[in-house]
């Protein structure tokens, strides 16, 4: 899938990168700046030591001009004196003596040299500098010097200062350095991220994927696991396929329900259109006067009455069906289930007197359920038995109660079912073998059961007649 370049350049790879990109440009500033002010701090605490250790031999020793030049001890002055006087223009020290007005002098028959002077310029008023116990930064000639001034006895000041050139110098170089390696710091960092999370963003990239896939009709798709996954991805693509999971059971579901309706449909059209038919072709018959004796005539109308109450019973039926599926509110109280099941087999014994009608059902056992749906549940199981199995074959109902649970048995020694029609027993409109009867009793009987919230089990095989347990929970 293709995102536009508005999309890509806002993307979480992108942003990610840029993000810690921009949190190590900050940090390399902020260690940059950080040392390299602490290094000119440590530099420049250097020269104005030596700056005021120079100033307070000077001043503390009540010196004059005279005595300077006279000193033998301080010949060292008068050389460095000399030297700026007539050497290099841009000297690392400077010494020069000016009067209270900041009027320059002579040393030892030495004028001062214009670098004297142009210091001296720079300084304006010595008495200020003096005052300060910290050292200057002034400018001569262009270059950054840190000056300070000893007042003499005689009211002389003698003015000093060492070039800072060289602290900047290095100061810049270390600059340079520094973010020469954080530039370099930098596009790493940036490669091994943008590579990183890549890496971490695999899972997200297969999500995506999947997603695409399953809106282009791939139902079966999902996320596969990642080795490289965080913790959160993970949790992520746990609860993205199981929602996956959940959809395509959804459709899955509605395609069923669909193909039943489907089913459903034409079935429920197919069992009213015989009796409809046969309806019509009675009362045609009756129109063209063919039927000219009472005894056919009575037939046709014995014939379209059949037809009518055996229509009347499927329209019954597909009600109650509906009904079952809109689950509607069932009227709850206590049922005898034991007096059931033996009324149930006393009108079995009056339909068919030659059947064996076994019941184990003694005493009394109290559900809460709803008694006519319960009476429809057992009437449609003994209608099975007594519509599929012929009339001889053996009937037994039991009803027990164990292990929080209710069971309702009907089983009979008839032919049974196979496993392909007993897997379809509950559908509606099924019948085995094509018998009789509308094919709505097991599903009504499921139905019904369910709504009680319980469920029905079947037991069958060929030969082996059939079982059909209902389990109901034992609410009393």
């Amino acid at each position: 899938m293709r995102f536009p370049r508005s999309l890509s350049r806002r993307s979480l790879r992108a942003r990610l990168t840029l993000a810690n990109v921009v949190l190590l440009a900050l940090g390399i500033v902020a260690a940059t700046a950080v040392s390299v002010m602490g290094m000119r701090y440590y530099l420049l605490d250097q020269i104005d030591g030596e700056l005021a250790q120079t100033r307070k031999a000077l001043g503390g020793s009540q010196l004059t001009l005279e005595m300077i030049e006279g000193l033998s001890d301080l010949a060292i002055v008068r050389e460095q004196f000399m030297r700026q006087n007539v050497a290099d223009p841009r000297p690392d020290e400077l010494l020069t003596l000016v009067d209270e007005r900041g009027g320059t002098l002579s040393l030892a028959g030495y004028t001062p040299s214009d670098v004297q002077r142009d210091f001296a310029a720079a300084v304006g008023d010595p008495r200020a500098l003096a005052a300060d116990t910290e050292p200057h930064d002034v400018k001569v000639r262009g270059d950054a010097y840190r000056a300070t001034a000893a007042h003499l006895a005689d009211g002389t000041y003698v003015l000093l200062a060492t070039s800072t050139e060289a602290v900047h110098r290095g100061v810049g170089k270390a600059v340079k350095l520094d973010l020469a390696i954080g530039s370099l710091l930098l596009a790493l960092l940036a490669c091994l991220t943008m590579f990183s999370v890549r890496r971490r963003m695999r899972p997200l990239e297969d999500m995506v994927e999947t997603s695409s896939a399953i809106a282009e009709g791939d139902l079966t798709r999902r996320v596969p696991s990642s080795r490289e996954a965080t913790l959160e991805v993970e949790q992520l693509r746990v609860a993205l396929n199981s929602m996956l999971q959940q959809v395509e059971s959804a459709y899955r579901t509605r395609e069923h329900s669909a193909s039943q309706l489907r089913r459903f449909v034409a079935d429920a059209s197919h069992e009213l259109r015989t009796p409809l038919s046969a309806i019509r072709g009675y009362l045609q018959l009756y129109d063209k006067g063919m039927l000219r004796e009472e005894a056919e005539r009575k037939r046709a109308w014995e014939r379209v009455m059949a037809e009518a109450d055996r229509m009347g019973r499927l329209v019954d039926e597909l009600l109650t069906l509906a009904r079952l599926d809109q689950q509607p509110e069932l009227r709850f109280k206590n049922v005898d289930l034991s007096r059931l099941v033996r009324d149930a087999a006393e009108d079995l014994r009056v339909q068919q007197p030659d059947r064996p009608v076994e019941v184990d059902a003694e005493g009394a056992l109290l559900v809460r359920a709803d008694e006519s749906g319960l009476r429809q549940v057992l009437g449609n199981l003994v209608g099975n038995v007594r519509t599929h199995t012929p009339a001889e074959v053996p009937v037994r109902l039991g009803v027990t109660r164990a292990d929080g649970v209710v069971r309702l048995s009907v089983s009979d020694e008839g032919p049974g079912l196979c496993q392909e029609d007993a897997a379809r027993v509950f559908d509606r409109f099924f019948r085995a073998g094509g018998g009789a009867g509308s094919g709505l009793g097991m599903a009504i009987v499921q139905g019904v059961v369910q709504a009680h919230g319980g469920r029905v089990a079947v037991r069958t095989s060929p030969g082996e007649g059939l079982t059909v347990t209902v389990i109901l929970p034992a609410r009393t």
